[in-house]
Protein backbone atom coordinates (compact mmCIF):
# COMPACT_ATOMS: atom_id res chain seq x y z
CA UNK A 1 0.00 0.00 0.00
CA UNK A 2 1.20 3.64 -0.62
CA UNK A 3 0.63 6.26 1.84
CA UNK A 4 1.09 9.65 1.50
CA UNK A 5 1.63 12.27 3.92
CA UNK A 6 1.05 16.00 3.71
CA UNK A 7 2.50 18.64 5.75
CA UNK A 8 1.38 22.26 5.24
CA UNK A 9 2.43 25.64 6.81
CA UNK A 10 1.55 28.81 6.26
CA UNK A 11 4.77 31.36 7.00
CA UNK A 12 4.58 34.10 9.03
CA UNK A 13 3.99 38.03 7.28
CA UNK A 14 7.26 38.38 4.62
CA UNK A 15 8.59 35.27 5.97
CA UNK A 16 7.74 32.68 3.01
CA UNK A 17 11.27 32.53 1.77
CA UNK A 18 12.70 31.63 5.20
CA UNK A 19 9.99 28.92 5.34
CA UNK A 20 10.39 27.19 2.24
CA UNK A 21 14.47 26.74 2.61
CA UNK A 22 13.77 25.62 6.32
CA UNK A 23 11.12 22.90 4.88
CA UNK A 24 13.59 21.87 2.05
CA UNK A 25 16.57 21.69 4.68
CA UNK A 26 14.66 19.13 6.90
CA UNK A 27 15.94 15.62 6.75
CA UNK A 28 13.79 12.22 7.70
CA UNK A 29 15.86 9.74 9.19
CA UNK A 30 14.72 7.15 6.45
CA UNK A 31 13.76 8.14 2.67
CA UNK A 32 10.41 7.69 1.27
CA UNK A 33 9.36 6.17 -1.97
CA UNK A 34 9.34 10.25 -3.06
CA UNK A 35 9.08 13.51 -1.48
CA UNK A 36 7.97 16.36 -3.16
CA UNK A 37 7.85 20.47 -1.67
CA UNK A 38 5.63 22.93 -3.37
CA UNK A 39 4.39 26.63 -2.49
CA UNK A 40 1.39 29.02 -3.01
CA UNK A 41 -0.16 31.79 -2.34
CA UNK A 42 -0.26 33.40 1.02
CA UNK A 43 3.27 31.98 1.62
CA UNK A 44 2.18 28.74 2.03
CA UNK A 45 4.72 25.53 2.05
CA UNK A 46 3.17 22.04 0.99
CA UNK A 47 5.83 18.74 1.60
CA UNK A 48 4.04 15.40 0.96
CA UNK A 49 6.23 12.27 1.31
CA UNK A 50 5.05 8.80 -0.38
CA UNK A 51 5.77 6.04 1.72
CA UNK A 52 5.53 2.43 1.29
CA UNK A 53 3.54 1.51 4.51
CA UNK A 54 0.06 0.58 5.86
CA UNK A 55 -2.15 3.41 6.12
CA UNK A 56 -1.53 3.58 10.25
CA UNK A 57 2.31 2.49 10.17
CA UNK A 58 4.66 4.40 12.15
CA UNK A 59 6.79 7.20 9.91
CA UNK A 60 8.86 10.02 9.70
CA UNK A 61 7.35 13.32 9.65
CA UNK A 62 8.68 17.03 9.32
CA UNK A 63 8.80 18.71 12.86
CA UNK A 64 7.28 22.04 13.21
CA UNK A 65 9.09 24.93 12.59
CA UNK A 66 10.15 27.52 15.32
CA UNK A 67 6.88 29.69 15.86
CA UNK A 68 7.92 32.95 14.96
CA UNK A 69 8.45 31.59 11.42
CA UNK A 70 4.88 30.73 11.04
CA UNK A 71 1.50 32.38 11.28
CA UNK A 72 -0.49 28.89 12.83
CA UNK A 73 0.13 25.54 13.62
CA UNK A 74 1.12 23.28 10.86
CA UNK A 75 -1.32 21.18 9.69
CA UNK A 76 -0.79 17.42 8.65
CA UNK A 77 -2.68 15.09 6.68
CA UNK A 78 -2.38 10.73 5.58
CA UNK A 79 -4.13 10.03 2.79
CA UNK A 80 -3.76 6.27 1.40
CA UNK A 81 -4.08 5.41 -3.09
CA UNK A 82 -7.06 3.36 -3.75
CA UNK A 83 -6.63 1.33 -7.19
Amino acid sequence: MTVALMWEARAADGRGDELLAWARRQELPVGPLRRETLRAAGDRVLVITWWDAAYDAELPELPEPDAELVARAVHRWRFESVE
